[in-house]
């Protein structure tokens, strides 16, 4: 009996075996990397036989690609990718680094071109690093480098796929299986499953959690910009206003879910946090102390938190600086142009002026009493008070000591100022 089941296929039962399913859907960032991290060592912990990445991308950024990379190979357990649609420029990138590719027969592969923040085509030293990689995660299982880097040099003529010059190379599923970038085209996962010999294995799909899409959404390269510039914008709008109310709670609101989404990425460690509360009791003990070094400081701390959290410095300097801009533009724009039409801005900027013509005056100019003669209750030295007409009037002599219950005569007024000189 144990010789004639030595001869059977090693995965004829299955029973045993276990396959767990992680999906690899939207944009690649940094989000995508911790959900990764989770499901792999989930994978692990269940002594997983086989991962089957289920790939549906439309790429993403460059670093998260990367660490993703090496995420893949941090791993024992056999990987497979399964291009179920799409796996396009980063996603192409993380797929080589599967021990298997597999692809759906309308799945594509490839157009790996890096893009700059203003969607342009990144720099040529940039392209030249992107290049290098994809190379190297290409040769990583034994795959012809040279159609890796035609997905992110226009310029490598491929005639035996009859592709244009001048284009990045995607690669159809017939493509990706002629040039050896896909063991094989299947329909769907249970096919791809059958065709890798875990018909019967026990399958397991990790899901990503409610906690992790919104780390994902909040993480997002689009977001982050918009969530900082909602803070600024809050809390300027707040330092003009009275008490504290719905610009402030906006402002801190976007702050605490932009460090909420960078912990529960694993972007940010409780350190950064703990430098920008730093940062803001140093602002606020900037209105009970004198000079301006706790704000300056305060202000540093909470940049250096934000930069912390942020994982990629370049990208985050970038985002701070758009968020700082788009809190001076509308801060102008709320008071030139805004001010005067909305109740809201009304309430928070002052537009009213203490003219004359409104009946104000910063002090009222006695000229009627130019040349009246009134009495000295008091000596006058200079200052002194005189009366006229029942009218305690305080006054200033002329510059000589005048004795009190003398007549004096009023000869000049300067607002509040007047000067009298002894009457003879």
């Amino acid at each position: 009996m144990a010789v004639i089941v030595s001869f059977l296929p090693a995965n004829a039962s299955g029973s045993n075996e276990t396959v767990v399913v992680i999906p690899i859907e939207q944009e690649i960032e940094k989000g995508l990397y911790a959900f990764l991290k989770r499901a792999i060592h989930t994978a692990e912990e269940k002594n997983a036989d086989l991962i089957v990445f289920d790939i549906n991308t439309p790429g993403g950024t460059v670093d998260a690609a990367s660490d993703i990379g090496g995420l893949f190979n941090s791993t024992n357990i056999k990987k497979i990718a399964f291009i179920n649609n799409k796996a396009i420029s980063a996603g192409a990138y993380i797929s080589f680094f599967a021990d298997e590719i597999y692809m759906v027969p309308s799945g594509t592969m490839g157009a790996a071109a890096i893009i700059d923040q203003k969607g342009n085509a990144a720099g040529e030293k940039a392209e030249s690093y992107w290049r290098a990689a994809m190379n190297g995660a290409a040769k990583q299982n034994g795959r012809d480098p040279l159609y890796a880097e035609a997905m992110v040099d226009k310029n490598i003529d491929l005639p035996q796929l009859n592709a244009k010059k001048g284009e990045l190379l995607t690669l159809t599923a017939d493509q990706a299986l002629k040039v050896g970038y896909s063991e094989g085209t299947v329909k769907n996962l249970n096919d791809l499953l059958n065709k890798v010999g875990f018909q019967n294995a026990n399958i397991e799909h990790i899901d990503v959690s409610f906690a992790e899409k919104v780390a994902r959404f909040l993480t997002n390269p689009i977001v982050v910009p918009i969530l900082l510039s909602i803070a600024s914008l809050g809390l300027v709008i707040e330092l003009y206003s009275p008490g504290f109310g719905i610009p402030g709670t906006m402002g801190i609101t976007a702050l605490l879910l932009f460090f909420y989404g960078h912990l529960v990425a694993g972007l940010a460690g409780y350190e950064s946090l703990i430098l920008f509360i730093i940062g803001i009791i140093l602002i606020i003990a900037e209105f009970f102390l004198p000079g301006a070094i706790a704000g300056v400081l305060g202000v540093s701390a909470i940049i250096g938190s934000l930069l912390m959290a942020g994982g990629n410095i370049m990208y985050m300097g970038i985002s701070i600086l758009i968020a700082l801009l788009v809190a001076v533009i509308g801060i102008i724009i709320m008071v030139k142009v805004l001010g005067k039409r909305m109740k809201l801005f009304k309430k928070m900027v002052l537009s009213d002026s203490t003219s004359t013509e409104e009946g104000y005056v910063s002090n009222v100019n006695r000229i009627e009493l130019l040349g009246r003669i009134g009495v000295t209750i008091t000596p006058l030295r200079p200052a002194g008070t005189i009366t006229i007409d029942d009218e305690r009037i305080d006054v200033v002599s002329e510059g000589a000591f005048i004795e009190n219950g003398q007549q004096v005569k009023v000869i000049k007024v300067e607002g509040s100022r007047i000067v009298v000189r002894l009457e003879n």
